[in-house]
């Protein structure tokens, strides 16, 4: 029941397509939510909108011609990566643009008068905010992938094809467990190139996975005879369903262009997806449509650093954030590059000399963080290796065992975060698709720890245990609990279509079972959300978080 998200909030999929039925509910209920005063929406919740879903969408944007195209998931915000300004050319001789440098060079035909390509390209001149933020994200990379294309020889109309995959997020997934700015699936990736481990997952990975599309892309242009809209079709849906839907034209006379196929409805929609942008970007002038201006020149560099390295390390050595490392290096799973490789970190350009210099300076054992750890009676490699966010191949590497046997009193080296692992923001929540069983199905909420809290209170007042308390902020059950510090909480049931996260400001005369009452929930539910107690008193203007039924409200 989808239709039920459809509302202003930074995380995002894309692709809609509902029915009149879906859309008159979902309009229905909006104006339900309208009417809820004082109220936001939480940070945490999902919406689904067209494209990349920004802010201000609302369910008009999934018109009919978004039909057929699959779920795409934005787990985090765009994050803008400073990067060096291009040097001044001649405009005369050189282009400055690098989509003009597309532009100059696209070489798929555009059919006349084709509906299904009419349709798209309505949509994208419609939405100029659109191809803003797709612009965003394209920047750091969209020069790399134009040089790649072109020493391999392929058509650089294919630079287009991520915004009709991923709307350019190398952090996006799909429902059909396809990742990355390209959209692999887990089987496909590794076939071309893209390793995936506990640490790091190439789909993601900017230089990997682009490599991988090229021999994807290559390998089917030529199993369909240079034919590149039935190899687009079938990046998309699988070359076995595309030679089947040729060999049946085939046998039933009728012509086997792509547009004459008998395909999955998602296909149908891709290709022309591709074939709108690119007669947009061609005639833009004509469109009168403005592409936001990306430098025709390279902004960033890829480092070989050489061995695994704390990702928060890196970030300080190129006098990056670790939110800004993280964005042009979304490859990795964890808090360091993976032990077995490859090792590879894309920076600014104008950051990979001070960075190559500081790590020369630094010794392969001091890039990461380790702590001794005594083997305690019931201890498992296993089980250190979960306590200390790590993997079992990793200890015994470093320690060098031949086998998982450990023996109480001896001492393992394990290596650690150097920072606290909820720092790694874009790294945990890239992994929210692959998170525990125990997540899903659950509404997220934040606890902020105050004077006297300690994990067992948190978990009586949540009705959840210490252990997944524990599990959710990657923390082991001894830590120090920070004041302010904020934790994960998963509660309730989220399956309930109609239930949503709101922050409530508390209002001059309310009173706790006053807000119970007008929002059809229990005191003690407010309570248990928000870690209060019965008896302390509610300030004007303090944020409450609800759970409403939107229904009954």
């Amino acid at each position: 029941m989808k239709y039920l998200l459809l509302v202003c909030l930074p995380v995002f999929l894309s692709g809609c397509a509902l029915t009149s039925a879906e859309k008159t509910q979902a309009n229905a209920q909006n104006k339900q939510l309208a009417t809820l005063e004082q109220c936001e929406f939480s940070d945490e919740n999902l919406a689904i909108t067209r494209g990349d879903g920004a802010n201000g969408h609302n369910t008009q944007a999934c018109a009919s011609e978004q039909d057929g195209v699959l779920d795409v998931i934005h787990p985090v915000q765009t994050v803008e990566v400073p990067l060096p300004q291009a040097p001044e050319v001649d405009q005369t001789t050189e282009i400055d643009d690098v989509w003009m440098r597309i532009a100059d060079q696209l070489a798929f035909t555009i059919p006349k008068n084709q509906q299904r390509l009419d349709s798209q390209k309505k949509w994208y001149l419609k939405h100029p905010d659109y191809m803003s933020r797709v612009a965003k994200r394209a920047r750091p990379f969209l020069y790399y992938i134009v040089e790649q294309l072109e020493q391999n020889d392929m058509p650089v109309d294919l630079a287009l094809l991520p915004i009709v995959e991923s709307s350019f997020d190398p952090f996006a997934y799909s429902s059909g467990r396809a990742a990355g700015m390209w959209q692999f699936i887990p089987g496909t990736g590794k076939r071309f190139g893209m390793e995936q481990n506990w640490w790091y997952d190439g789909r993601r990975d900017v230089v990997a996975s682009t490599k991988g599309a090229i021999a994807y892309l290559q390998y089917l242009n030529k199993m369909f005879d240079g034919n590149w809209m039935h190899a687009l079709a079938a990046y998309n849906s699988g070359e076995g369903r595309v030679m089947r839907a040729i060999r049946k034209n085939k046998r039933a006379g009728k012509k086997t262009d792509f547009w004459s196929l008998d395909l999955p409805k998602e296909t149908r929609a891709y290709v022309p997806k591709l074939l709108a942008l690119a007669d947009i970007l061609k005639n833009s002038d004509s469109y009168n449509f403005s592409w936001p201006k990306i430098d025709n020149a390279p902004v960033i560099e890829v480092v070989d650093v050489g061995s695994q390295i704390d990702l928060a390390m890196a970030a300080k050595m190129s006098g990056l954030t670790l939110a800004e490392l993280q964005a042009l290096n979304p490859g990795f799973n964890k808090w360091a590059t993976s032990p077995s490789g490859p090792h590879l970190l894309i920076l600014p350009l104008d950051k990979a000399q001070q960075f190559t210099l500081a790590l020369a300076e630094t010794e392969e054992k001091d890039r990461l963080n380790w702590e001794r750890h005594q083997v305690r009676r019931g201890d498992s490699i296993g089980k250190i290796a979960k306590l200390y966010n790590t993997n079992v191949d990793v200890i015994k590497k470093v320690n060098e065992l031949k086998d998982n046997t450990i023996y109480a009193g001896d001492h393992l080296l394990v290596p650690v975060s150097l920072n606290e692992l909820d720092s790694y923001a874009l790294t945990e929540a890239q992994n929210s698709y692959h998170s525990s069983a125990s997540k899903r199905g659950k509404i997220k909420l934040n606890h902020t720890v105050r004077a006297g809290d300690t994990l067992w209170d948190i978990a009586k007042v949540y009705d959840v245990s210490v252990q997944q308390i524990s599990k959710w902020n990657r923390m082991k059950k001894n830590d120090t609990l920070r004041l302010g510090k904020k934790l994960v909480i998963y509660v309730g049931d989220d399956q309930r279509a109609n239930t949503r996260s709101l922050t409530y400001s508390v209002r001059s005369g309310d009173s706790l079972s006053l807000i119970a009452s007008k929002f059809n929930v229990k005191v003690n539910d407010i309570l248990k959300w928000n870690a209060l107690s019965k008896n302390q008193y509610l300030q004007i203007g303090q944020r409450l978080k609800l759970l409403v039924d939107i229904t009954k409200s």
